[in-house]
């Protein structure tokens, strides 16, 4: 067996531990890269270690850390408080309203996973008060999360785009953004239709029993959700989430850098427990990803990702690559990491793929990984789905709603599939 096909193999085995077990795959992934770049491969360890992305690395604490202040001083929370108010106790606009919402918190930067942990317990407590079916929440919530996870300023999005940069596909990050949105978008409200979301329209919210504290709103609507106060921390924290995004955009500032250094004017002001968010950051996540990426640079030192891209086009032609592709990183992502596992180590195959198969888009083949890996994320066996499960109330069926989302996410590997292929 030569190297490439030794290496190969240790990213298929780094793929096949993150789908069976709990193992971070990212410390796996270090251990094989230094085995087999150093000791098979003969490369001096600088080269190994040269591997590792600095630039990745610092982006994703930086956003991870400055949206961790902002959820934990509550100033997110208050943000998302009082756009469910707007609904005004209509239960047919609640659903879309969530949507709305986790679109927008995940696309300035919390990303979907934290986004769907600040809002899954309150559209839970919120669906259950306007009787809305907790798997039609679900759904809003998390696809609203997904939807919003590609963008600039999201972790997913910032590995996303760094792998594309670094694979020749830079400069497409509002496409891809967008991509990813309208699939959802696409999906979501399908689903919205499908499963009696037009229906929500014709009552109002469901009246609960009023404790001497229930608020009212101006038409005698009930208040669906507790609004609290703005205080200065929150328009500090707004002040400052509002300038990442005009530096990052107007300016192209590098968003890491500029969210650490917002990050530390919170800090200095004493807006937000920089303590505490470093011990909720998503480690875990940060080193699956910068594992990963360090093991797919050996591989391509060591044309493993050559033998990786040759074994995907013997299975896919010219017209059907968008749709193959589409359903494999779909079947991988339902059980794997979708942002830390899955798309490190298929998108720097694109270059590879699209010129053994001659005419296929490389850009086309990306936009199918990416969406394809993501639309099966609602799936409880995912961060995503499984939050949404543990947001529940006690009284509601949680076996129900685990058998519905895992239903969800095994259709979107087909539904997915067929999307890219008709949108790609």
């Amino acid at each position: 067996m030569n190297l490439a096909w030794i290496s190969l193999v240790a990213l298929l085995t780094a793929i096949t531990l993150s789908m069976l077990t709990n193992v971070n795959v990212g410390v796996v992934s270090l251990a094989f890269a230094w085995i087999v770049g150093v000791y098979l491969g003969g490369m001096p360890l600088n080269t190994v270690i040269g591997t590792f992305p600095v630039q990745l690395f610092l982006t994703l604490v930086g956003v991870t850390l400055l949206f961790g202040m902002a959820g934990i001083n509550g100033t997110l929370g208050r943000l998302a408080s009082r756009a469910v108010s707007l609904c005004r106790g209509n239960a047919g606009v609640i659903p879309v309203m969530f949507f709305l919402i986790a679109l927008a918190l995940s696309s300035i930067g919390p990303g979907n996973i934290a986004t769907t942990a600040i809002l899954a317990p309150m559209a839970m407590a919120v669906g259950a008060r306007a009787a809305v079916p907790p798997f039609l929440m679900a759904l809003m919530v998390g696809n609203g999360a997904q939807a919003g996870a590609l963008s600039p300023f999201a972790p997913t999005g910032v590995i996303v785009n760094g792998i594309m940069e670094r694979i020749g596909l830079g400069g497409h990050e509002m496409q891809t953004y967008g991509n990813n949105l309208f699939a959802h978008a696409i999906v979501t409200f399908g689903a919205y239709f499908l499963f009696g979301g037009m229906k929500l329209f014709t009552r109002r919210a469901a009246e609960p029993q009023l404790s001497q504290g229930d608020q009212t709103g101006a038409r005698g609507d009930v208040e669906l959700v507790e609004t609290e106060p703005f205080e200065w921390v929150h328009w500090i924290t707004i002040a400052i989430l509002t300038t990442l995004v005009l530096v990052v955009v107007v300016f192209e500032m590098q968003v890491g850098m500029a969210a650490l250094t917002g990050a530390a004017l919170l800090s200095l002001v004493g807006a937000g427990n920089e303590k505490e968010a470093i011990k909720k950051m998503p480690w875990g996540v940060v080193i699956m990803v910068c594992g990963v990426t360090v093991l797919i640079g050996v591989l391509e030192k060591t044309q493993g990702m050559a033998l990786f891209a040759d074994l995907l086009a013997k299975i896919s032609t010219p017209g059907t690559v968008t749709l193959t592709i589409a359903f494999v990183t779909g079947l991988v992502s339902v059980y794997s990491s979708t942002s830390g596992v899955v798309l490190p180590a298929f998108l720097p195959t694109v270059p590879a793929l699209a010129q053994q198969l001659g005419g296929a888009d490389p850009l086309a083949i990306a936009s199918a990984m990416y969406v394809g890996g993501h639309l099966v994320d609602l799936s409880p066996l995912s961060t995503i789905g499984a939050l949404c499960i543990a947001a529940l109330p006690p009284e509601a069926d949680a076996k129900k709603l685990f058998n519905q989302l895992l239903a969800w996410g095994l259709s979107m590997m087909v539904v997915g599939a067929l999307i890219c292929w008709v949108l790609f």
